[in-house]
């Protein structure tokens, strides 16, 4: 009796966690979309300055990315910790993983789009973002990661409010 009682006490523990995690975020909130989108902005942002920093188009291209990471360190620290926020929530085993995981995604996407394009077209197209980016106010970015383009979309759909 005993042993049943202990085997039912079990499988309800078992289907209580399974039930919890059938409840895990399938959806951003717009904080978290803006978060993905900012990080997204960020890694694009690096991977342009590195990849055109030498072809003098523009003098101190990768030292407006560091400028921009460093006026903003507080901002890409928040997108980063809301990401870890959801990854821990929904059930991502490795939180700040899956975070770099969605970084290196972001940074091969347009390093990508540079290696199909010859480096003085690419950095033609690419560089007017990291000298926007260097010249935005706080409020400026923010409003660049809160707006969800069709061609860039997030990762997962955004939650009803």
């Amino acid at each position: 009796m005993i042993r049943v009682l202990v085997l039912s006490l079990v499988l309800l523990v078992v289907s209580a966690g399974s039930a919890m995690a059938d409840r895990r975020p399938s959806c951003y909130s717009l904080r978290e979309a803006e978060a993905e989108q900012g990080i997204r902005i960020h890694s694009e942002l690096m991977v342009i300055g590195l990849n055109c920093m030498h072809l003098g188009q523009e003098a101190g291209l990768y030292q407006k990315y560091q400028s921009f990471t460093s006026n903003y360190s507080d901002l890409i620290s928040g997108y980063e910790s809301t990401l870890i926020d959801y990854f821990k929530r929904s059930g991502h085993p490795n939180p700040v993983g899956s975070l770099n995981l969605m970084r290196t995604a972001f940074a091969n996407k347009i390093s990508s789009d540079a290696a199909r394009m010859r480096p003085d077209i690419f950095c033609k197209r690419y560089i007017p973002r990291v000298s926007q980016a260097a010249a935005m106010n706080r409020q400026e970015v923010k409003q660049w990661a809160s707006t969800f383009f069709p061609s860039h979309p997030v990762s997962q759909p955004i939650c009803e409010q």
